[in-house]
């Protein structure tokens, strides 16, 4: 397993990629919109920002009304999710998700609860 990318919570991704593309000389790679929300990668070398705007009432929307803007979740790269979730089961790690599911950018993935993983949202996610 490798990082792979920060989901960030914002009410305006191109506000936020234009300013990290300022900053830090981060550009756009992928764009979409997926589940409610849109969704846009920058890429960070070893690793992406997701940005996560929500368009319709969701997750996204109902975490910055809860929260404000900022990092939803923390995603780690498998070559094999389901043997990380079993992985986990084992370990009594809560699942979000029993079973993997389509996420963005087409990849398939899976989430691990807060409550068992240090208060963190993790993401499991295989390319």
């Amino acid at each position: 397993m490798h990082f792979d990318h920060a989901g960030i919570a914002t009410e305006d991704a191109t506000e936020l990629a234009e300013l990290y593309g300022d900053l830090f000389g981060l550009e756009t790679v992928h764009e979409e919109v997926f589940d409610g929300m849109r969704v846009v990668f920058l890429d960070c070398g070893d690793g992406y920002f997701e940005l996560l705007e929500p368009i319709t009432e969701g997750t996204i929307s109902r975490y910055l009304e809860d929260n404000g803007a900022g990092i939803h979740h923390l995603a780690l790269a498998t070559d094999d999710i389901e043997s990380a979730l079993e992985t986990a089961r084992e370990h009594d790690v809560a699942l979000i998700d029993e079973t993997p599911r389509s996420g963005a950018w087409g990849h398939t993935v899976a989430f691990l609860h807060p409550k068992d993983t240090g208060g963190i949202l993790l993401e499991l996610v295989e390319h």
